[in-house]
């Protein structure tokens, strides 16, 4: 039984062996923190190893049935074989797309929730609206998922959707799955704002970054400015009154080019200027991290210039309302499901990527 697939999960169990062995050595049991980490690290050995067996029992009946076809004159058991074999052969290659996702090598930062970020493009209504519909698709996406998305800062658009809004997603391993969504979403269609029923194209961007606990950032608290003002619009007295909204400029030294540059955030999502200090503050130690994280992503694709990287900006994906179609460019992967896409439909999308640039051959 021949396949490439299985030479590379040889190392995998042979590792679940080892763990098996060294989660029960009394010595190991006492060190709590070694303990814990063989423990997540034989959980995540034993679903990949599972799901290896169901694979190679597969290949085994194909292997077994093409046999009995081969030396087997029974008319009976032959036309067994031949079920079974269409059966298998149609659930291999989803079987092994499955075990490959599992053996993508895991980034540290897969865990972390993530801070969300849409932008209007060009396209100027018709952006916004745009921006706002990737906000519904994505909601609709983390609710099937089970996560909760809390809009920390928005900026709506004179006709309706975004200009700009920025919300956190926290849920299990966010990161891992949303960070492929960075980059130049554009959209072909007739907008609701078009009365000639002409068709407009626009553009939005998205920014998913790994929410940073404190420790993992140093932030200068005397290079950071405060202000407030009243967050206006609708809200009572209390808004209209109190100034709530929060603005905060904070001085960053590049460490590569020694230049400082302002960051400025400003929060107006609750009623709490106290609140809105701490998601502020909470996205400023995101947008540090992020750039902590881009700048050794850059030196990373020095030493590895002949791999194919997809830089963040660039255009991503398109969605052609008329065509029915919406396409990944990085994967040529596409669909014609345009409102289940828009309803969050993404998965699709985001297996194509972990298929192609997810290291697994």
């Amino acid at each position: 039984m021949n396949h490439p697939l299985l030479e590379k999960l040889e190392t995998y169990y042979i590792r679940f062996k080892e763990i098996g062995q060294l989660i029960t050595d009394p010595e190991v049991i006492q060190d709590m923190e070694r303990y814990v980490r063989l423990t997540k690290e034989y959980k995540e050995l034993e679903t990949i190893t599972r799901t290896a067996d169901k694979f190679k029992a597969a290949l085994l009946s194909v292997e077994e049935s093409k046999d009995i076809l081969l030396h087997e004159e029974d008319k009976e058991l032959r036309e067994m074989a031949e079920m079974e074999i269409e059966e298998l052969e149609d659930k291999l290659p989803g079987m092994e797309q499955e075990l490959k996702l599992l053996l993508v090598p895991a980034d540290p930062d897969d865990s972390k929730n993530v801070i969300l970020e849409i932008r209007g493009g060009t396209g100027g209504d018709e952006a916004c609206l745009f921006a706002g519909d990737l906000f519904r698709m994505y909601a609709k996406f983390c609710e099937r998922k089970g996560w909760k998305v809390e809009v920390t800062n928005a900026n709506e658009g004179t006709a309706g959707g975004y200009k700009e809004i920025v919300a956190s997603v926290t849920g299990k391993g966010v990161y891992g799955i949303m960070k492929y969504e960075s980059g130049v979403h554009r959209v072909q269609r007739v907008p609701a704002t078009e009365t000639q029923g002409r068709v407009h194209t626009s553009a939005a961007t998205v920014a998913v970054l790994p929410e940073a606990e404190a420790f993992e950032v140093e932030i200068n608290e005397g290079a950071i400015k405060w202000d407030t003002f009243r967050s206006g619009g609708a809200g009572g007295q209390n808004v209209n009154k109190v100034e709530t909204g929060v603005r905060l400029r904070y001085n960053y030294k590049d460490p590569d080019t020694g230049e400082t540059r302002e960051i400025l955030i400003e929060n107006t999502e609750t009623r709490s200027q106290l609140d809105n200090r701490e998601n502020a503050m909470r996205l400023l130690r995101s947008m540090l991290y992020d750039m902590e994280l881009q700048r050794r992503m850059a030196e990373q694709q020095k030493i590895e210039s002949n791999k194919k990287k997809i830089e963040w900006g660039s255009q991503i994906r398109s969605y052609v309302f008329d065509d029915r179609r919406v396409k990944d460019h990085r994967t040529n992967f596409q669909t014609s499901d345009v409102g289940g896409v828009m309803d969050g439909k993404i998965d699709g999308f985001i297996k194509a990527y972990l298929m192609e640039f997810g290291g697994v051959e």
